[in-house]
């Protein structure tokens, strides 16, 4: 049984949930409760939830340190290992791709479909970004409709809809991103 260690950062909205493994970061989560996160991650991995080996320990922190920077705005990359094990080949490619996308930067999901080489794939990607497990380190946000509009924001497990779209307008004033959104990068 993996061993998966959990921390937690104070995020402009509230907590951000972490876990990491000694192979990566394998979830984030805002709006959750700490009790429903851990549920989920048992779930989804088989999981302990321990005070973990000491390197799963060591990235859980570092990955709590990175993201306090970055929320406090001292922080544009993460270098931090993550560790999609387990996710649909697609999810991957997907999530990839979006990591791809640089600080500041939004694209869209038929930009990613193109990216990942599947065009005409938009509604697809939007499924794969959907099913994230790590948030703003893998950066979804910065993922938006074609039209320039916000599009989604995480699942509907995370709270609801309106709330995480005011997470994700959050996240992209903080990397300056201005509203509604005209430029987009491929």
């Amino acid at each position: 049984m993996n061993e998966a260690v959990v921390a937690v950062v104070a995020a402009p909205w509230g907590p951000v949930h972490l876990a990491a493994t000694d192979r990566g970061v394998v979830a984030i989560e805002s709006l959750s409760d700490a009790e429903g996160f851990t549920r989920r991650l048992r779930a989804r991995l088989a999981a302990a939830i321990s005070g973990g080996p000491p390197a799963a320990r060591h990235l859980a922190d570092e990955a709590a340190d990175q993201l306090a920077a970055y929320f406090a705005g001292r922080r544009r990359m993460f270098d931090l290992p993550i560790d999609l094990a387990g996710r649909p080949a697609w999810d991957v490619s997907v999530l990839e791709g979006v990591r791809a996308v640089p600080w500041g930067a939004v694209t869209s999901y038929g930009r990613v479909a193109r990216r990942v080489g599947r065009p005409g794939a938009a509604r697809a990607v939007g499924g794969a970004v959907r099913r994230n497990p790590i948030a703003i380190v893998v950066p979804c946000h910065r993922v938006d409709a074609g039209n320039g509009s916000l599009g989604g924001y995480g699942g509907e497990w995370f709270g609801a809809r309106e709330r995480m779209l005011e997470i994700k307008r959050e996240l992209l004033r903080l990397e300056g991103v201005e509203l509604p959104t005209r430029t987009l990068v491929e």
